[in-house]
């Protein structure tokens, strides 16, 4: 579920939660705020405070955003992975937003059926002597229980919206979420079950040459407490584990 364009992502952050698209040209974005969004992302919490108290209608502000490398110097914060503004607003989404319900937009005159999707992003976390991290986008229909992998990828192309379009109406799964949550759980096992396992093989050694060398290093000493401490800091380092963590998901009604 890589973010591939910032400005895009950015746009439907904003007028997801109600904020006015007041410019958007060349790689710099004017966002009207919300009262809320200026409380979730402008840290001005003592004005709100004030404006509530006092029983007077406060004045959101206006912000602006630049994904365009060279219009970095101009007035707005210069939004890149890892800026400050962007992990505030991934943050955001994270506390308040993990799972959605989405429908496609779609514009009809006639009865069209959506078909419900459950959609997960999980993070699979390889530790050992190197680590990585990989993210897995998995839909399920849970109709015909289809499954898609690299969903986010595919949901790009589609319009999406938080309420359902006119003469639309949605199909009842047959899949409880329960039941479609071990689905999907089951196809990250195999995933996992079926991927290269050299990594684990070369934590393990590198594992066992660093006891061998705290062993000999207190060879002539009794156990004691630092020396315990320092092999289980290795086993924590080396030892080789793989853990999952759904980021976040939701249900997207589809047409077929």
């Amino acid at each position: 579920m890589a973010i591939t364009n910032l400005n895009h992502f950015l746009q439907n952050y904003f007028i997801a939660h109600s904020c006015e698209i007041l410019d958007n040209r060349d790689g710099i974005l004017t966002i009207q705020l919300t009262e809320e969004m200026d409380l979730a992302l402008m840290n001005r919490p003592f004005y709100w405070h004030y404006v509530k108290k006092m029983g007077n209608t406060g004045q959101p502000f206006q912000l602006t955003l630049i994904t365009n490398p060279e219009k970095r110097t101009e007035k707005g914060d210069w939004i890149h992975f890892g800026s400050p503004r962007l992990q505030q607003i991934m943050n955001h989404l994270q506390e308040n937003e993990r799972f959605t319900k989405l429908f496609q937009t779609i514009d009809t005159s006639k009865n069209t059926p959506l078909y419900p999707w459950l959609v997960l992003n999980i993070k699979i976390s390889y530790r050992g002597k190197q680590k990585k991290d990989d993210v897995l986008s998995i839909g399920l229909q849970l109709v015909n229980g289809k499954m898609r992998l690299d969903m986010m990828n595919y949901l790009e192309s589609i319009p999406l919206q938080s309420m359902i379009s006119d003469y639309c109406f949605t199909i009842s799964p047959l899949i409880k979420l329960k039941s479609g949550y071990l689905r999907i759980e089951s196809l990250v096992l195999n995933y996992l079950e079926d991927q290269p396992k050299d990594w684990a093989k070369e934590s393990i050694i590198a594992l066992n040459e660093e006891l061998e060398t705290l062993d000999h290093f207190y060879e002539e000493l009794e156990e004691n407490e630092q020396m315990e401490k320092e092999r289980n800091e290795i086993k924590e380092r080396y030892k080789p584990n793989i853990t999952c963590h759904v980021i976040n998901g939701g249900i997207f009604y589809l047409s077929e």
